[in-house]
């Protein structure tokens, strides 16, 4: 058996998210595409402009398969509107699934950020406090971790106190300008060590390509 037998190189595989604003869609372009890039996983962000519901889920989806060898979502669990009170992570990724045509439906990879993009920052105070200009967000955002196990998809106590609401009441945080900048100085590395729901979505997509 030849060399060339044993190596076989990663195929390339075009994948297309849909996200529910602008801030998800600059992480996308700015932090996650070149990462996957070198992987041979080129995907892109579609916007939904907010108000991601089920229906629209559907349709969204439907539209952008016939674009793309595969789609995966990219929503907070806060942002999904017409939850039901027991809905769980795994339960609306399941629905979104269940929802879109069978024809399509082994080409979808449905994924749900708990419970906000925002959590993902706090896989590093030191790139929060940097990017917000304000050391003290250091020790702050390192208590809000311990609070919660030092896993940033588990800060959650309500709508109230999610990731966005502590940092908008705590910093200057600007969603769009902030968030993607402070994730792409954390880096996906420290975020997928961080968050497990995160690291097991790029999981997927990798595997993909293998």
């Amino acid at each position: 058996m030849d060399e060339k037998s044993h190596w076989r190189s990663p195929r390339m595989v075009r994948i297309g998210i849909s996200v529910e604003g602008v801030t998800e869609e600059r992480f996308v372009k700015m932090v996650l595409a070149p990462y996957l890039a070198d992987k041979q996983i080129f995907v892109t962000a579609i916007s939904m402009g907010g108000d991601v519901k089920l229906d629209r889920v559907r349709a969204e989806l439907k539209k952008i398969a016939y674009g793309f060898d595969y789609v995966s979502t990219f929503y907070d669990f806060y942002g999904f509107k017409g939850r039901a009170d027991d809905e769980s992570k795994g339960s609306l990724e399941r629905k979104m699934k269940d929802h879109v045509h069978e024809n399509i439906r082994n080409r979808i990879i449905p994924y749900i950020q708990m419970y906000e993009f925002e959590g993902l920052l706090f896989s590093s105070p030191e790139a929060l406090a940097t990017h917000l200009q304000d050391p003290s967000v250091i020790e702050w955002s390192t208590q809000v971790l311990h609070e919660f196990e030092n896993n940033p998809e588990r800060i959650n106590n309500s709508k109230e106190t999610a990731p966005s609401k502590r940092l908008g009441q705590r910093t200057k945080y600007r969603k769009t300008t902030h968030g993607p900048n402070i994730a792409k100085e954390i880096g996906i590395e420290k975020l997928r060590e961080m968050c497990n729901g995160f690291d097991e979505w790029l999981n997927q997509m990798e595997e993909l390509a293998a």
